[in-house]
C-alpha cells in the first residue's frame, strides 16, 4: 500500500471548442478496471451521437493496467495524449473520456494531439487533484481542562482531527502520516505532560486538496 499518492475526486467534466469542433472531457475516480469500462461506456451511452468518445486510464498502485482508446481518430491522437497527461500529473486510479462533436474543421495529427491533451488537463482541473496520504489513526482520552489547548495545537499542525467525542472524559480521534508517528507520539506526551490514555485505531487513507 503506498504512503501516499494523488488521484482525482469522484467525478468532473469540462468542456471547450477548439475549430468549431466540441471537446468534452470527463473524469472519474475508478478503483478497478470494470469501474472505467462502465464509466466509459457510461460516456459513449450518454453521447451515441458523437464523432468520438476516446478513453483513457491508469489503475494500480504502480500503474499495472494502461489503456488508450483512440475510437476512431486517428491512431496515437487522442487516448495516448490523453494518458500521458495522466501520467505526466502522477495520477493514480483515474479515468478520462474525452467527447468530441466534429466541427467541421480538420486538425491534422498535431493539432488532435493538442486538443485532446488540452481538453484532458482542462477536464482534470475542473474534477480536482487530491493528495491521498496513508495516515495511523490514534484515539487521545484527556481530561476536559486540556482539550482547549490540545485541540488549538493540534488543529495549527500537519495532523489530522477526525472527531472528538465529549463523553466522561474527552476523546480526540487523530490521524498521523505513518512517518510521523513516533514524533507525534512524543508531541502529544510532552503537550499533556503523560496525562494523555493514546491508543491505535485504524489505518486509512487521507485526503486533501491540491
Amino acid at each position: 500500500m503506498l504512503d501516499e499518492y494523488y488521484t482525482v475526486n469522484s467525478f468532473g467534466s469540462n468542456e471547450i471548442i477548439i475549430q468549431k469542433s466540441r471537446f468534452i472531457g470527463y473524469v472519474k475516480r475508478v478503483e478497478t478496471e470494470q469501474e472505467a469500462h462502465d464509466f466509459i461506456s457510461e460516456i459513449k451511452k450518454k453521447h451515441y451521437d458523437a464523432t468520438h468518445n476516446c478513453s483513457a486510464y491508469l489503475i494500480g498502485e504502480h500503474d499495472e493496467i494502461q489503456k488508450a482508446n483512440d475510437d476512431g481518430e486517428p491512431s496515437g491522437t487522442a487516448g495516448v495524449p490523453m494518458l500521458e497527461v495522466l501520467k505526466k500529473q502522477e495520477l493514480k486510479n483515474t479515468a478520462v473520456v474525452v467527447t468530441r462533436y466534429f466541427g467541421g474543421v480538420k486538425l491534422g495529427a498535431g493539432g488532435l494531439i493538442r486538443a485532446y491533451g488540452t481538453t484532458t488537463s482542462e477536464a482534470i482541473k475542473s474534477t480536482g487533484v487530491v493528495k491521498r496520504e496513508l495516515m495511523q489513526g490514534f484515539s487521545i482520552t484527556i481530561e476536559y481542562p486540556l482539550l482547549g489547548t490540545l485541540e488549538n495545537e493540534i488543529r495549527n499542525s500537519d495532523y489530522l482531527i477526525d472527531k472528538i467525542n465529549y463523553l466522561e472524559k474527552v476523546e480526540l480521534i487523530v490521524y498521523v502520516h505513518i512517518k510521523n508517528i513516533n514524533t507525534f507520539l512524543e508531541w502529544i506526551i510532552n503537550l499533556t505532560s503523560d496525562q494523555a490514555i493514546i491508543e491505535k485505531t485504524q489505518q486509512k487513507h487521507m485526503e486533501t486538496a491540491v
